[in-house]
């Protein structure tokens, strides 16, 4: 024991001042930081929220008064159980039955977000728009496609820009038979062409189940020319000899179906006038043009000309030949050929019209041909019916062009 004088101080050491400080009394544990916090988010179990009071009742047995008693050790273990069930059941309402709380109404959707389709948007904003007016004229079976801009097009080239241009395709038969285009505007994101496309030898069939496919391409000198955007616009949308505008959100490229590409359609049409002069003593047979030949030469074009008879041709003295027009699918001929017959004799004759390839070195090669007369079907003995009907009245009509004709004409 160590002895002090008197009036000095008593002098604890450390080790005694750790006992009295961490020893005041019997030790507990010490509750975990998780044991504060909310175990169930949604609400408590059934089982596990706080047991409600039992009314008092008179007629209680003693039974259910004993077993209302609590020992010590449960009032311990009930106050750790308080707590959780405090923490657990914050925010939730009060009630009789400690069940889950009730749902929460869904937040309500702010006023400017967007719709399920805004993806859409975004594209329109990165290809940029087209506007265009298309006009179907029934009576000269054509079709005006009139390019007038483009508005935050997509850049393309090193300079942040494009060189941009339109090219138009008919759907199905996508090909260079059919693909028109304009000409190319430089270093723009925003051209304006004010430019007029036009098909020839479209009939109230093609405006029922083709479609104009309209995209917009970037023009490179030494690569591959580069896709943009494109729309594409079903023709039964547009009403006979009605103008329709469009200004529409360029898309990305879709698909093309080729599968019906093979139909005999697409060998190509032909414009023939028919007249019979009275004044001449005959009838004049006027080739006009041709419009979306099939492609016969490695180039993807063909040399186009074409050849007339009137059938049966006893002196072989029928045959009438236009010039030849080089590297084209759409050639314009404007030429008409005299056959001096009467009139009371065209009832018993059919006119044979072919096309053909023009080929240096080999035999030409049979594109396509059509045959009007009284034993002709459709418009081809319409056409010939109104031609001898009508004396000196030109009658023009488009007639498709097939592969299948007398065996005769099928070598030049």
């Amino acid at each position: 024991m160590t002895l002090r004088r008197r009036g000095e101080k008593a002098t604890i050491s450390i080790q005694e001042h750790m006992a009295i400080d961490v020893c005041p009394g019997p030790i507990r544990p010490i509750k975990q930081i998780s044991d504060y916090f909310p175990r169930f988010p949604r609400g408590l179990p059934p089982d596990a929220g706080p047991r409600a009071a039992a009314p008092p009742d008179a007629s209680a047995s003693p039974a259910a008064a004993s077993a209302g008693r609590r020992s010590p050790s449960d009032g311990a273990r009930e106050d750790d159980e308080d707590v959780d069930q405090l923490f657990g059941a914050y925010g939730s309402s009060p009630g009789p039955s400690p069940g889950p709380s009730p749902a929460r109404p869904p937040a309500k959707p702010p006023e400017d977000e967007p719709d399920a389709d805004g993806y859409e948007s975004d594209d329109c904003t990165a290809l940029g728009t087209l506007d265009f007016s298309l006009l179907y004229d029934q009576e000269n079976n054509a079709l005006h496609c009139t390019i007038t801009k483009a508005k935050g097009l997509k850049p393309m080239d090193h300079n942040g820009l494009a060189d941009p241009y339109v090219k138009l395709h008919l759907l199905p038969g996508a090909s260079k038979a059919n693909k028109l285009r304009t000409k190319t505007l430089r270093n723009t994101l925003n051209p304006t062409w004010n430019e007029t496309l036009t098909y020839y030898g479209i009939t109230d069939e093609d405006m029922i189940r083709k479609t104009l496919r309209i995209s917009v391409c970037d023009e490179d000198k030494f690569r591959h020319n580069e896709f943009i955007g494109e729309t594409r616009v079903p023709l039964k949308k547009l009403k006979a000899n009605h103008t329709k505008t469009f200004s529409i959100c360029l898309e990305k490229q879709l698909p093309v179906d080729k599968s019906e590409d093979k139909s005999l359609e697409e060998r190509g049409r032909i414009l023939i006038s028919l007249k019979y002069s009275s004044q001449k003593q005959g009838l004049l047979v006027g080739i006009v043009r041709c419009a979306h030949l099939a492609a016969m030469d490695a180039n993807g074009y063909s040399d186009p000309y074409v050849k007339t008879y009137l059938r049966p041709d006893v002196d072989k003295k029928s045959k009438h030949k236009t010039a030849v027009k080089k590297k084209t699918l759409n050639p314009e001929f404007n030429e008409e050929f005299c056959y001096e017959i009467k009139h009371g004799d065209l009832a018993k004759k059919s006119l044979e019209v072919t096309v053909w390839d023009y080929d240096i070195g080999k035999s030409n090669d049979f594109i396509g041909g059509v045959v009007l007369g009284i034993n002709a079907k459709g418009e081809r003995l319409k056409h010939w019916f109104d031609c001898l009907k009508n004396k000196d009245k030109r009658i023009e009509r488009w007639h498709t062009l097939t592969s299948e004709l007398p065996g005769a004409v099928l070598s030049d």
